[in-house]
């Protein structure tokens, strides 16, 4: 038996230390401590194990004009794929353009009758208002509408603010009035509204039951 330290153990068999550790815990090989040092008992006239050199497999490849084929037949697939993808997402992107071309032009005509709707109503408005309301709002306060052929209507339209001044109101009581014109402005028909303005036809209605 000879001894050997861990290291040459592992040169002398051709494996790791570690594997040098595991065969002396499975009792393939002995050890023994000398001074503090593992030293592997050998026996020199037991063969030393061969190791296996590793040979890689030799991998020929002959070229074969049916894999080349194939393979020429399987891009021609991919290629004829990817051109239809191609075809397929212009004519989709085509159409998008199409539909939002339509739906702009269908905002454009609504936004026109639209327009063209507000337009009607404003000028009937203003038809009425003219009217009803005074021709010179600074320096007179009423007006008189005559129609040929008809009857005479009068109509002695003015603003509220100039009413008010006829009458010897305090200012609490002149905002209570305003208050009470702002309330009922949109529901009753006695009151015409232009802007931010309130108007009175006292020659047709009477308005006591706002102002007193």
């Amino acid at each position: 038996m000879k001894k050997m330290s861990v290291n040459d153990a592992a040169v002398y068999f051709s494996i790791s230390k570690e594997a040098i550790h595991n065969r002396i815990r499975r009792g393939s090989l002995q050890s023994v401590i000398e001074e503090g040092i593992k030293m592997v008992l050998v026996d020199e006239n037991q063969a030393r194990p061969q190791t296996k050199k590793r040979t890689q497999p030799k991998c020929s490849i002959v070229p074969d004009d049916k894999y080349y084929k194939l393979l020429e037949q399987q891009n021609e697939k991919l290629q004829s794929r990817v051109d239809t993808l191609e075809n397929e997402t212009r004519m989709l992107r085509d159409q998008k353009e199409q539909m939002l071309i339509q739906e702009r032009e269908k905002i454009e005509r609504i936004y026109k009758e639209k327009d063209e709707q507000l337009k009607n109503i404003l000028s009937t408005i203003a038809s009425q208002f003219m009217l009803n309301t005074p021709q010179d709002d600074i320096d007179e306060d009423t007006f008189e509408a005559e129609i040929e052929s008809e009857p005479v209507e009068i109509s002695e339209v003015i603003s509220l603010k100039k009413y008010l001044k006829k009458y010897d109101f305090s200012v609490k009581k002149i905002k209570k009035i305003k208050d009470k014109f702002k309330k009922r402005a949109k529901k009753d028909e006695r009151i015409i509204v232009l802007g931010n303005k309130y108007y009175l036809d006292t020659a047709k209605y009477d308005y006591s039951d706002i102002i007193g």
